[in-house]
């Protein structure tokens, strides 16, 4: 007869293979629950018991191949005591790889959604799977969006998801083909695991009310998608705050002023009033300001104070000019307005011109134009304009000494 072999050694059973190890977390679980007095169990009958220790290949498994905490993989079990196969997460894994997940993003989809693991492929992700792809998130689009916003497949199709793009689409009734949706739900996944008749609607209802109107929505819905499900006492506050700034409802710079607005705080926002009024323009002018050019509220707070400091006290641009066009403080200093400032002052220099153009006048011409006009249209000089031009002239202001 054959002589039978044990399955394991006396080293495996030392040493055994990695998916029958226990993480040592669990064994303060197994202790406390088998040292528990029988007169205590019945007590605690209607309490959550902790995972047996037939979970623990299970709990290994979650652990090892998604990387969860202990805390999460036992607390996701603590609902399914009895179960002791890997399947159904083993076949979740093959699944999300067969999509283009990566390993990465897989554990990154799991960790943000425990739960996901064990869900029904057929019934519940395979449907939401090809929900999304329908709508243009297709190939890497797709994993990226999963790995980071695998919660929105923990959400119902019928009455959270489906609802919610049923009001985007409208909103964007006019984007082809809803070209725009993937850049939305890309931005902002959140969009579409709020109640859609309790948030989404009612914004959208409120912002229509503050005679934002339909063609606006989509550039708002692109731009900052968040605000759209923003608390409604929030989006108040916002449009409040727009208000104050002196943007009037019903004006087509509402929208502009809104958006930035909503993009700082209120603390933000009245530091950098105060930084401008500290150069002599007035409240009342810095909302005109921001009137003209909303963006210009977004602009840091650093770079605000270099453009002031630079027009208003070296290129003694008159406190006038800056408020009729603020743009001028939004573009790169060391870019664009120093080279033209330097090129500038060479022509001034050398009386190269007789009409010299205003500094801020010649920021919003391209580069070609403006080395076509201020540089190469005087050849006998063009050496010493390029030189200004890329900061290399003699007595040429420089980015250092401008911070200095």
């Amino acid at each position: 007869m054959y002589a039978m072999t044990p399955p394991f050694s006396v080293s495996s059973r030392l040493n055994p293979p990695p998916f029958l190890r226990i993480h040592p977390f669990f064994f303060s679980f197994f202790s406390s629950s088998s040292s528990s007095s029988s007169s205590s169990s019945s007590s605690s009958s209607s309490h959550t018991q902790p995972p047996s220790d037939s979970n623990g290949i299970v709990l290994q498994y979650l652990i090892d191949t998604f990387q969860l905490s202990p805390a999460s993989a036992v607390s996701i079990m603590a609902n399914r005591r009895g179960l002791k196969s890997t399947e159904k997460p083993r076949s979740v894994y093959k699944y999300l790889s067969e999509l283009g997940l990566s390993d990465t993003q897989i554990k990154s989809a799991i960790r943000n959604t425990p739960q996901l693991a064990f869900t029904s492929i057929d019934k519940t992700l395979k449907p939401k799977i090809e929900f999304f792809q329908n709508l243009g998130l297709v190939g890497s689009h797709l994993s990226k969006f999963i790995s980071k916003n695998s919660k929105v497949l923990s959400c119902s199709l019928e009455k959270t998801l489906m609802p919610n793009i049923e009001i985007l689409k409208n909103v964007l009734a006019k984007d082809k083909c809803n070209a725009g949706l993937p850049t939305v739900l890309r931005r902002c996944s959140g969009i579409l695991m709020r109640s859609p008749d309790k948030v989404l609607s009612v914004n959208i209802s409120y912002l229509r009310s503050c005679g934002v109107v339909d063609y606006q929505l989509p550039m708002l819905l692109k731009r900052q998608p968040a605000l759209l499900i923003t608390r409604e006492s929030r989006l108040k506050d916002f449009v409040s705050m727009a208000i104050k700034a002196g943007f009037s409802i019903n004006s087509r710079m509402f929208i502009h002023g809104l958006l930035s607005i909503s993009s700082i705080s209120n603390a933000t926002f009245k530091k950098k009033v105060e930084l401008i009024c500290s150069f002599g323009i007035t409240e009342k002018e810095c909302m005109r300001m921001f009137n003209s050019a909303p963006v210009l509220m977004r602009t840091s707070i650093d770079k605000l104070e270099v453009g002031l400091e630079f027009f208003m006290n070296e290129a003694k641009v008159s406190k006038s000019e800056i408020v009729r066009k603020p743009s001028c403080l939004m573009h790169a200093m060391h870019e664009r307005v120093l080279p033209r400032y330097r090129v500038l002052e060479v022509l001034k220099s050398k009386r190269l011109t007789k009409k010299l153009p205003k500094l801020i006048n010649s920021l919003w011409k391209s580069d070609e134009d403006f080395l076509d006009i201020y540089v190469r249209r005087f050849p006998d000089n063009m050496d010493d304009l390029f030189e200004a031009f890329r900061g290399n002239s003699v007595g040429a202001l420089q980015p250092e000494e401008l911070a200095t």
